[in-house]
């Protein structure tokens, strides 16, 4: 009888976090490796946000909080989903957990019983199907079409829905993709889901503040009927580069907050007191910085994406927000390059030429690819460099 649980063994160890650490070792051990997979920003978190957290160290706001969140930042919470998404949430609608992806596991754990399902469109973040197989649910994985922007279509989540469906996934600006859904888009799939009144939507709205070309970000809760059966997630982690503070929260039906807080109450219990002081900072303090380091994402956005469609073999499609892109490698898979799926490219590309991808089957799309361009420009060339030598050499 082995002493590891049977809900642990159906799941695996995040991919991307593999890829970042994969590529920490070779560094260490004096490998030239550039990584480009990790989703982390690479700007520092801003000044003022550093000088709250050192006020509240100092002014010794360093004990226990509220399970879900300090009253300050569930405050500062209702007050940016307000002016920000036109949603009207009170403190008992609002959770508050050790970053985003604790606020999402909570929920499923929450929520799910055995044989729930959940529908997920691919290409995915990594960790939602096993984050749902854990919880005991079962991952409905809905493939995207490169044709249809990656995006999940009306006709596709129609077909998708069963009796058993209790989730579906939204993930707006997307990762890995880096798509968008537009108000239309949205306001069709709503229409789909009116008509299924049990089935509950968990809009991952992380990315919402990383936008480009004049694109105006929609969540489906502030543009439908569907407040009431919406989980809307977001944290501080991108926007305003706090990804080791860990503080991720979300606005939703009471029911489902108050679950959740009871799973966290037994799990990690409150969020760290310092990193919501911050928090507090983040989003009721100066948003300026947040357009100024867009313009910068965009920037890499563009030569990455013009370098990419100039090797031969690869083909990127223009993402509208995040900060990744998601090429097809297709092309480059066959008996004459010798490399038969995505995980052979993304890893011969490491062997052979140090730089650090996702292959796309772990997004759930084979035959792609993710790239994070959250790195400087210098470190970009550099890969892409390397990346183009790679590939004419496949040829």
């Amino acid at each position: 009888m082995s002493i590891i649980s049977d809900s642990l063994k159906k799941i695996k160890p995040s991919p991307t976090i593999a890829v970042t650490q994969k590529a920490r070792e070779l560094r260490a051990a004096g490998k030239d490796v550039i990584g480009l997979g990790a989703g982390e920003p690479d700007f520092d978190t801003p000044n003022n946000i550093k000088n709250a957290a050192i006020k509240a160290i100092r002014g010794g706001d360093t004990k226990y909080t509220a399970v879900d969140g300090t009253p300050a930042l569930k405050k500062a919470i209702i007050k940016k989903f307000k002016k920000e998404n036109n949603l009207k949430y009170t403190h008992d609608e609002i959770t508050v957990g050790t970053g985003g992806k604790q606020v999402l596991y909570n929920a499923f754990m929450a929520t799910l019983n055995r044989g729930d399902e959940v529908i997920i469109p691919a290409p995915f973040w990594v960790s939602y199907p096993d984050m749902v197989l854990l919880a005991g649910g079962k991952p409905n994985i809905v493939k995207c079409n490169e044709s249809d922007n990656f995006k999940l279509t009306p006709k596709k989540l129609r077909k998708a829905i069963s009796k058993k469906t209790k989730w579906l996934i939204l993930n707006s600006p997307s990762n890995p993709t880096g798509v968008s859904y537009t108000k239309a888009e949205i306001k069709k799939l709503s229409k789909v889901l009116i008509k299924y009144k049990k089935i509950q939507i968990l809009s991952d709205d992380i990315y919402e503040h990383i936008t480009y070309d004049k694109k105006k970000f929609f969540t489906i809760a502030q543009i439908s009927s569907l407040k009431n059966r919406t989980l809307t997630m977001n944290g501080v982690s991108k926007s305003y580069a706090m990804t080791g503070w860990r503080i991720g929260y979300a606005g939703g039906p009471k029911e489902i907050i108050k679950s959740i807080r009871k799973i966290q109450s037994q799990s990690t219990s409150n969020p760290s007191s310092v990193s919501q002081a911050a928090a507090v900072e983040a989003l009721n303090g100066t948003q300026k910085f947040i357009k100024v380091r867009s313009k910068e994402f965009k920037k890499r956005r563009d030569f990455v994406v013009k370098t990419l469609n100039e090797i031969k073999g690869i083909n990127c499609l223009t993402p509208n927000g995040a900060f990744y892109v998601f090429p097809s490698c297709k092309s480059l898979l066959n008996k004459k390059t010798k490399l038969k799926t995505d995980t052979d490219f993304v890893q011969k590309l490491l062997e052979k030429s140090n730089v650090a991808v996702v292959q796309g089957s772990a997004f759930g799309l084979e035959g792609y690819f993710r790239i994070s361009y959250a790195t400087s420009m210098k470190n970009l060339k550099k890969a892409l460099g390397r990346i183009k030598s790679f590939c004419e050499g496949l040829v």
